[in-house]
């Protein structure tokens, strides 16, 4: 991880990483999309409205792990001090936004025939809800932070803070009653029918990879802003 954290090291890794993850991502996502849209079954209770759950379930995973991922890096970044770390969070925070905005948006969309109604109060909605606006207010506090010139500690220790939120998110279907259904997957098995599985574990496999490719694609520009800034400096020096 250390030689990681040399910016040399990492553009060599990332530069040719980043279109192989996000392209071969998309193409999972593009064959997940089509067998759940056109080779999988409609449920027997929630007919054909099921089929957003190949969007919806791993928009919801990777909102949750692109929190981890942020976490981790906070830690990183306050334990090691390498400036990647702390690019890498802010690289993570608006991917992870957007997928947990995508879960809300096509959480609703699936609720609105399911359960008649837009939106519910329940806790595993208004719990990723909660996440979602975590991710605005650390966005906002890490730029509010490096504009006043701060050392990041601030914008770290946040988003250590903010995993609180996400066994809450995980066992809020357990701990109390709501509209949402139970867990349909976890380590050991899945209550998915195997016909309807597989185009799920494509997607999700696709938005993951394409979640890591963005990320490397944010942060090998933001390291091509900090030289051109670096560069500029000298040169009006």
């Amino acid at each position: 991880m250390h030689a990681l954290a040399n910016p040399t090291r990492f553009l060599k890794i990332a530069r040719p990483l980043t279109p192989i993850l996000f392209w071969s991502g998309l193409l999972l996502v593009l064959a997940g999309a089509w067998g759940g849209l056109t080779q999988t079954p409609p449920d027997y209770l929630q007919k054909e409205s099921v089929r957003i759950l190949y969007i919806h379930v791993p928009s919801a995973w990777l909102g949750m792990g692109g929190w981890t991922s942020l976490a981790i890096a906070c830690f990183a970044y306050l334990v090691w001090r390498h400036p990647l770390a702390s690019l890498a969070a802010r690289a993570i925070a608006p991917v992870g936004a957007m997928f947990a905005a995508l879960c809300l948006i096509t959480g609703s969309i699936w609720g609105r025939p399911t359960w008649g109604t837009w939106w519910e109060w329940d806790g595993r909605l208004t719990s990723m809800l909660l996440l979602f606006f975590v991710y605005i207010a650390w966005i906002a506090l890490e730029r509010a932070d490096r504009e006043r010139g701060g050392d990041g500690r601030i914008p770290a220790l946040f988003g250590i803070a903010g995993t609180a939120l996400l066994p809450v998110i995980r066992y809020s279907v357990v701990w109390w009653q709501t509209l949402h259904q139970g867990q349909s997957i976890t380590l050991t098995q899945s209550s998915i029918h195997d016909s309807m599985l597989w185009p799920l574990l494509l997607t999700s496999s696709g938005f993951g990879l394409m979640f890591g490719g963005i990320v490397l694609m944010r942060m090998r520009a933001a390291l091509a802003t900090q030289r051109l800034e670096a560069r500029l400096r000298r040169m009006a020096a």
